[in-house]
C-alpha cells in the first residue's frame, strides 16, 4: 500500500506535522485490525501510528480524535492524536503517537494497573463537560449494540431477557466497550489504551465483565481471577452484579462465536465451558446450537 501523507485531506493536523508530511517518511506496516489498517510513521527520527479504516466499519474517527484529546487532558492513558481526515479513497484516517507493543507477558502487577487504567476511564468526569459530551460520545441501546443480530438466536435471546430482569442498566459512565490485551500498548511500565472504536456512554459492569471475561479466557482462569479480584477491591458493585454481568459477557462471546470469527486458542472452550458451567444464569446447551 502507498502512504502519500500530503495528498491526504487533513481535516486537523497538529501545526508542527504540517511541513513534515511533505517530506520523507518509512512506512512500517503493523499487524491489521478487524476495522482498518494500521501501520507506524517515522517522521523526523519519531515514529507514529496511522489507521486507515479501508474496510467495512466506518466510525466517526472526527469524534474519535476529540474524545482522545478530552481524555489526554483529563490524564487518562491513551495516544495522542495529531491528526485526522481523509486519504484519497475517502477512508477515514486518524494519526496518533506510538505507543508500543500490545502486551504479551501478564504479571499481578501488570493486572493491577490494567484494572485502575479502566477504572479511571469510568471516572471521566461526564457531568462536568455537560452538553458538550454529547457531540462525540455517543450513547447506544445496549443490547442492538453488543449482541448484534440476537434476534435471530432465540436460546441467546432468551438468556439475555432473563440476565437484564436482574439488573438496572446504567448509562452513566465512559465506557471503553472492548478493553482487552489487543487494545493495551506497553513500553516500559506505561500503558496506553488504544481503539476507541466503541467507546460510548454506557455501564461500567459491563465494561469490567467484559474485560474480565477475555482475559480469563484467553490468558488463562488464574490471571483472570486476579484481575477480577483488583476490581472487587476497589469498584462498587454486588458479587451478583458481578455474576449477571459475567453471564452477559459470555453470552456475547458465544453470540460473536456464531455470527463471526472469535479469536481462539489453546483452552479456550474448554475455559468458556467452565465460566458457563459454574454460571447459575447459563445452560451447557448455548454452546452446543
Amino acid at each position: 500500500m502507498t502512504i502519500e501523507l500530503s495528498r491526504m485531506n487533513w481535516i486537523q493536523l497538529d501545526e508542527r506535522l504540517k511541513l513534515m508530511v511533505k517530506g520523507g517518511y518509512e512506512v512500517i506496516p503493523l499487524s491489521p485490525g478487524l476495522e482498518a489498517d494500521v501501520m507506524k510513521i517515522v517522521l523526523d527520527d519519531k515514529p507514529y501510528v496511522l489507521k486507515i479504516w479501508n474496510k467495512d466499519s466506518k466510525p466517526n474517527v472526527g469524534n474519535q480524535y476529540r474524545l482522545l484529546s478530552k481524555l489526554l487532558r483529563n490524564g487518562i492513558h491513551v495516544s495522542t492524536p495529531y491528526g485526522w481526515g481523509m486519504d484519497e479513497e475517502q477512508n477515514q484516517v486518524l494519526l496518533t503517537s506510538y505507543d508500543g507493543a500490545a502486551i504479551t507477558q501478564l504479571t499481578s502487577s501488570k493486572l493491577a494497573h490494567l484494572a485502575q487504567n479502566l477504572m479511571e476511564v469510568h471516572r471521566y468526569p461526564l457531568n462536568e463537560s455537560g452538553a458538550e459530551d454529547g457531540a462525540y460520545i455517543s450513547r447506544y441501546d445496549f443490547v442492538g449494540y453488543f449482541f448484534p443480530s440476537i434476534e435471530l438466536y432465540e436460546d441467546i435471546s432468551t438468556h439475555l431477557s432473563h440476565l437484564l430482569q436482574r439488573v438496572q442498566l446504567r448509562q452513566d459512565c465512559l465506557i471503553h466497550g472492548d478493553y482487552n490485551l489487543g487494545n493495551i500498548l506497553e513500553t516500559e511500565d506505561h500503558y496506553t489504551i488504544i481503539d476507541w472504536t466503541n467507546g460510548q456512554v454506557g455501564d461500567p459492569r459491563y465494561d469490567m465483565a467484559w474485560s474480565v471475561f477475555l482475559i480469563t479466557i484467553y490468558s488463562g482462569e488464574n490471571y483472570g481471577e486476579t484481575y477480577c479480584a483488583e476490581f472487587r477491591r476497589t469498584a462498587s458493585y454486588s458479587l451478583e452484579d458481578e455474576k449477571v454481568f459475567e453471564a452477559m459477557a459470555c453470552l456475547r462471546w458465544i453470540l460473536l462465536s456464531r455470527v463471526a470469527d472469535v479469536p481462539m486458542g489453546p483452552k479456550v472452550m474448554q475455559r468458556v465451558r467452565a465460566i458457563v458451567r459454574e454460571s447459575p444464569y447459563l445452560r451447557e446447551s448455548l454452546l452446543q446450537a
